[in-house]
């Protein structure tokens, strides 16, 4: 009777409910009914409004096996709702997924690894499907914490470790795929989210027990390691990043990298930043290196280790980032880099990361400091790199204006200012390696003006800095290394150099700024601090400066600059016997550059016949000694260049006569050139004057005939000497007022004052005259009136205004 009662009962059950139990087989190991699940699909598709219940149903059924652990009908129920999931996209479809979500969450709750897996399997499924209708109220919070919580597993056996561990990476980017395209989901992007994804993905990126992948394509899922899912995930993640989104997606990888002390060793945070670089898009690279770059603001007082991995990443990040730009603040990732350079000289020479040293600041180790400023400097040419032309101009400006001017306070601050002022240098020199098309934009005036000031100070170091900085804005077609190492070559044209007709920018560069280089080049050679590689940089840059902007006057001038130098070495008795000898193998081998650019045989010829007994070094810098075998004071004859000779062969190939028999003589001093230049405007007014006294019917057609064209363009030369004169004059204004000790500063200014001060007795004495008298007299009669000053006059209304 009992059976017959529950046989009529069942009958009477709702029928979703019939068809569900009806896909469940009596032995679980049989696996689902597929045509009962058939028919309950058929069913769900014809009335969706039972969706819900059956989802209701199952998931009721689904926990009462879990705690019965009936694990195959669990399996079975799961495999129902994915298949029920991929079937329907129905309206009513969200109360469904509502109860599907509750028995994944069920499942991820267990305490078997196997249950968690095929939680997570169904998950990821439900996540590739694209939902008709949106969900207003769905959260995936305990899901991103749950699958989080998987990625660390540390399960005893380490293949069930690896499983669930792989099964937490993909369940993350399920939530990830799910939710990053619905504005109506969760805002995966929030950093409460982020602060789990990103540190859980990194931790399996660190793990390198990879198991070997087998060549068969269908155990290739099965062989994946979850190193190589965890990166395919990460990128992924990235990928899908807007540019509001960047900041949260990279700034937990910093905090990892921090927690975890991973900046020492490089590697990994190389690694981590080479996939965020290629994996997000490609206008959004300047805010990754923007982060990194406020990251080592912000670890300014930590290890220097940990600052060297910061720019270790950094420069690695700045070489992948091909866009040609890094963002709309160029220069404050320069002032970042620049500011870090110039705190690691700080630490290196106070010994502490704080300003006062204390018991509790840690120790410095210098050389850990030097290797960060190398780190900085590779850096800094890293980014320059990736900047076109234009933008480079404005970092070196820039960059230079950081470099300070060397004070003599006290021998600590000399020490610092040094070791920036080269630091800085170096720096600069990363900037210049470039080819630019006009010289004029690549060494402007407020550039070049304080770089040639450094080639005249006593460090030797900064010198050769500057020089080689020199070398590598006017290199524009890479011929600096065919000019090294310095050798007498009897025909140039081994050297296949890359010569360009000079364009009219160079010109005008050469017109502007070459007596200035020529100056500085001069005093730079009488340096006796000087070596065997400022030397070759030299000539170098001498070579150079033939080569890319020469036209004939600079060619004429270039001689006249080498055999001054000639001079210069026979002369200078003050000069170490190593500076002179080089100077005058400086002057030889330049001459015999130029000799064969400008073709002239009877030129060649000349230099040819001195250069043997002059130098008969192969390598002139090495051992100059071996250069002269005379003595310097007593060389004459056929061991020197002879000026007038030069000029009278030059002269004869169309090459002003007039500036070949000058010599070259450097205006070191205001007063020097103020005695040496003289107005165009006098010169021809006297001779006007002496054409007059001479033959006056003449005075026309002689005042024609002296305004020429060399005329005109001597007064363009005094022009340009007379502003180079000025930017010398305020330039050592500013560097006496900068190097000089108090005592001559005040000396100085005293003596102008004093000066001041009679020059203004005598105006009040000029001004100071007695009262005026109707009769014209200075007085009455009665003697001499009172003087009256001017200022307390008393004129008539009508004179004042």
């Amino acid at each position: 009777m009992y059976y017959c009662v529950c046989g009529c009962c069942g009958a009477l059950r709702p029928r979703y409910k019939r068809l569900v139990d009806n896909i469940f087989p009596e032995d679980p190991e049989d696996g689902l009914v597929k045509a009962n699940m058939e028919k309950l699909t058929f069913y769900a598709l014809s009335a969706p409004e039972k969706l819900d219940r059956i989802g209701a149903y199952l998931s009721e059924r689904l926990s009462r096996d879990v705690a019965r652990h009936r694990y195959g009908y669990v399996c079975i129920a799961m495999e129902a709702l994915d298949q029920l999931l991929m079937a329907c996209h129905c309206q009513t479809i969200n109360l469904f997924v509502e109860s599907f979500l509750t028995m994944v969450r069920k499942l991820l709750e267990a305490d078997k690894p196997n249950l968690q897996i095929l939680g997570t399997n169904s998950f990821v499924k439900f996540a590739n499907i694209e939902e008709d209708t949106p969900s207003y109220h769905r959260s995936y919070d305990f899901f991103v914490s749950r699958f989080s919580e998987m990625c660390h597993s540390s399960y005893e056996d380490p293949d069930i470790r690896t499983k669930i561990r792989m099964a937490g990476i993909r369940g993350l980017q399920g939530v990830v795929r799910k939710t990053v395209n619905d504005e109506l989901q969760a805002n995966i992007w929030d950093p409460q989210h982020m602060d789990k994804i990103v540190p859980s993905l990194l931790f399996n990126l660190q793990q390198e027990e990879g198991v070997e992948r087998s060549p068969s394509p269908e155990t290739e899922k099965e062989r994946e390691s979850p190193v190589e899912l965890t990166e395919r995930c990460f990128r992924e993640l990235l990928g899908r990043a807007a540019y509001g989104n960047i900041k949260n997606a990279v700034k937990p990888v910093l905090m990892h990298l921090d927690n975890h002390s991973l900046w020492e060793s490089k590697t990994f945070a190389v690694r981590c930043f080479k996939i965020v670089m290629y994996s997000i898009q490609s206008q959004h690279s300047h805010l990754v290196i923007q982060q990194l770059l406020g990251h080592l603001d912000a670890n300014s007082k930590n290890s220097a280790r940990v600052r060297a991995g910061i720019v270790e990443v950094i420069s690695e990040a700045a070489v992948i980032e091909a866009s040609g730009s890094i963002g709309p603040t160029v220069l404050e990732v320069f002032n970042t880099l620049l500011k870090q350079l110039r705190l690691s000289v700080d630490y290196e020479l106070t010994g502490s990361y704080d300003s006062f040293a204390n018991m509790g600041s840690k120790v410095i180790k210098v050389h850990e400091e030097r290797q960060l400023q190398e780190a900085v400097i590779k850096t800094v040419g890293s980014f320059a790199y990736t900047l076109p032309p234009y933008q480079r101009s404005e970092v070196m400006l820039f960059i230079i204006g950081k470099i300070p001017v060397p004070v003599s306070v006290s021998g600590f601050r000399v020490e610092g200012s040094r070791m920036i002022q080269v630091m800085l240098l170096k720096s600069l020199l990363q900037v210049t390696g470039f080819q630019s098309t006009n010289i004029l934009t690549a060494l402007p005036t407020s550039f070049l003006d304080p770089l040639l000031s450094f080639t005249l100070m006593e460090d030797a170091e900064i010198r050769l800095l500057v020089l080689d900085i020199l070398i590598g804005i006017i290199d524009r077609h890479d011929n600096r290394h065919k000019f090294s190492p310095v050798r007498i070559i009897s025909d140039i044209s081994v050297l296949k150099l890359k010569v360009d007709k000079c364009s009219r920018q160079d010109n005008l560069f050469m017109k502007k700024h070459s007596q200035r280089l020529y100056r500085h080049i001069y005093l730079a050679c009488k340096e006796e601090s000087s070596v065997q590689r400022h030397f070759e940089s030299l000539y170098t840059l001498l070579a150079l400066i033939c080569v890319e902007l020469a036209n004939e006057e600079v060619v004429v001038d270039l001689i006249r600059l080498a055999l001054a130098l000639q001079d210069l070495a026979l002369t200078e008795e003050a000069l170490p016997v190593y500076t002179r000898c080089a100077i005058h193998a400086l002057s030889a081998v330049y001459l015999n550059l130029i000799c064969q650019l400008t073709t002239v045989p009877t030129f060649c010829q000349h230099v040819h016949e001195v250069r043997p007994t002059v130098c008969l070094s192969v390598r002139p810098f090495i051992d100059p000694f071996i250069c002269l075998s005379v003595n310097l004071s007593t060389v004459e004859g056929e061991v020197l260049f002879v000026q007038t000779k030069i000029a009278e062969i030059l002269g004869g190939s169309g090459y002003n006569t007039e500036r070949l028999a000058t010599a070259y003589i450097p205006q070191i001093t205001d007063e020097d050139r103020l005695s040496k230049r003289k107005s165009i405007g006098d010169t021809v007014s006297l001779q006007l004057e002496m054409e007059s006294r001479n033959s006056p019917e003449k005075e026309q057609r002689s005042t024609a005939e002296q305004i020429t064209f060399e005329t005109l363009k001597q007064a363009v030369v005094d022009s340009v000497n007379v502003e180079e004169l000025e930017r010398e004059r305020r330039r050592q204004v500013v560097e006496r007022f900068q190097t000089a000790p108090f005592e001559e500063i005040a000396a100085h200014c005293g003596a102008r004052a004093s000066l001041l001060q009679s020059k203004l007795n005598q105006i009040f004495e000029i001004t100071i005259r007695p009262p005026p008298s109707p009769s014209g007299s200075v007085g009455n009669g009665h003697g001499p009136s009172r003087s009256i000053p001017v200022y307390e006059m008393k004129f008539p209304d009508l004179c004042v205004y």
